[in-house]
């Protein structure tokens, strides 16, 4: 065995055996108290079993503490820094009122509860916010550390502004932006190797509901479940006073007749995304995840991120996906919005059409773009949509994902299709050497060298 296999070797048994005799001499602690929790949330090497109940999170902080801690930059309610834990928190729920987040008046990207210490496994926790207080940003949960675990946890997200227009006025600091936002977002990953297991998210807030940046490596994500909430354009539209009605109702991205106005027939989350990604993470799995009335259900365009048996319902659009990406047996409709948006190239996606429909305006089933793509569609056991939704190959995204803005035209090389709903399929100027076998009409054929065989 060379040097650096055995020191490798080596290295591997030290923190095995580091890991062993943690466990072995970790001490069982119950606990019936938020102060307590934020006590052992420093220390390491504990199981920690807390009662079950409702804790009022101001029966441990007042209003009035919320100036000293600002003023002392202490900008988490609890941060969980030990390692090597285990919270034991089944039926345990933090009440949250959103008062002190305002009081706090934390940086924009701060968290409520942050996790930054390693190893430690969360069991349980339902954390729920409460109350008409806004948040400036930032997020409920943050897991920073390496080598997290949380199974069954629950998160009810509120305190947003403004909130019941989803992104039509703009968001972040775009510098289109009519209405300035102050986000609240759910759990935000950025440590390696967290894995989330039966996880529930229910978002009553603009902002996300699980994402991941500052690129962590190795995150998991299994039975996990986002929920956001809907409303109709037209809705919207018959405001008499309030923050859409003091703007006439101005958006951020223009229409399909080129006008930056809100526009009847469409539907909008009131959230952001259900599962998103931010820069160059590798090793991003999502198994057995849903995402209901989210804006985007899985907005994934970071490189090379996986997809097994994920579900979408009643999402602005539902699969958006970047370079390298491996969808399989995943299902959604196009109920208020596109079901897929492939940006990237060298994916390979397997897709089942959920034949769903509504009153709203949607105005393609999918759109495909980028290189030495395989993409497969299917019908829900083989039933079709009643009405005709395009397959748009050549196009891209319309901007900003936007439903109520009109599609462009992007270059598409070497894809390879196969269209099983019966839907119509448009192919753009810019397509060229595709293969496509549909069961569908081909509407439009501006590309060059394209093969398409008819079932």
């Amino acid at each position: 065995m060379g040097n650096r296999k055995r020191n490798l070797f080596q290295s591997v048994l030290v923190i095995l055996l580091i890991g062993v005799v943690s466990c072995l001499n970790a001490e069982e602690v119950k606990i019936n108290s938020i102060k307590e929790l934020a006590e052992y949330a420093s220390q390491s090497g504990n199981v920690i079993t807390m009662s079950p109940g409702v804790y009022q999170l101001t029966d441990y902080f007042s209003i009035d503490s919320m100036i000293k801690r600002h003023e002392s930059k202490e900008f988490q309610f609890i941060t969980f820094s030990g390692n090597n834990n285990v919270f034991n928190l089944k039926g345990v729920e933090i009440a949250v009122d959103t008062k002190l987040r305002t009081a706090l008046n934390p940086p924009i990207h701060s968290d409520e509860f942050l996790i930054t210490g390693s190893g430690n496994t969360f069991i349980g926790l339902t954390i729920r916010c409460k109350g008409e207080g806004i948040s400036p940003g930032g997020t409920v949960l943050q897991v920073a550390g390496e080598g997290n675990v949380l199974k069954e946890m629950t998160l009810y997200v509120a305190g947003s502004y403004p909130y019941g227009y989803g992104d039509l006025f703009g968001k972040g600091k775009a510098r289109e932006t009519v209405i300035k936002h102050k986000k609240h977002s759910g759990l935000l990953v950025t440590g390696s190797n967290t894995k989330l297991y039966r996880c529930k998210l229910y978002n009553s807030s603009f902002g996300h509901c699980y994402f991941i940046q500052k690129n962590p490596e190795n995150v998991y994500f299994e039975d996990c479940y986002a929920e956001g909430a809907i409303r109709t354009t037209d809705d919207i539209l018959a405001e008499t006073s309030g923050p859409a009605f003091d703007v006439n109702f101005r958006t951020w991205t223009q229409n399909r007749e080129g006008e930056y106005v809100v526009t009847p027939g469409y539907m909008k989350s009131l959230s952001e995304d259900g599962f998103r990604t931010y820069g160059a993470s590798k090793n991003i799995f999502f198994k057995n995840c849903t995402a209901k009335n989210t804006r985007a259900g899985f907005e994934l365009r970071t490189n090379g991120v996986r997809l097994e048996n994920c579900r979408t319902i009643g999402t602005e659009r539902a699969y958006w996906v970047g370079d390298d990406a491996i969808v399989k047996n995943c299902v959604g409709d196009a109920n208020y919005g596109p079901l897929l948006f492939v940006e990237g190239s060298n994916v390979n996606v397997e897709l089942i059409v959920n034949p769903a429909e509504s009153d709203r305006l949607v105005h393609a089933l999918i759109t495909i773009q980028g290189k030495n793509n395989k993409v497969v569609l299917k019908s829900l056991e083989g039933k079709k949509r009643k009405k005709n939704l395009p397959i748009l190959i050549g196009y891209t995204h319309p901007k900003h994902g936007e439903s109520m803005s009109p599609y462009g035209e992007g270059e598409t090389i070497g894809l390879q299709f196969k269209n099983e709903t019966g839907m119509p399929i448009k192919i753009g100027e810019m397509a060229r050497d595709c293969e496509i076998e549909t069961n569908g009409e081909v509407v439009g054929n501006k590309g060059t060298n394209i093969k398409i065989v008819k079932r």
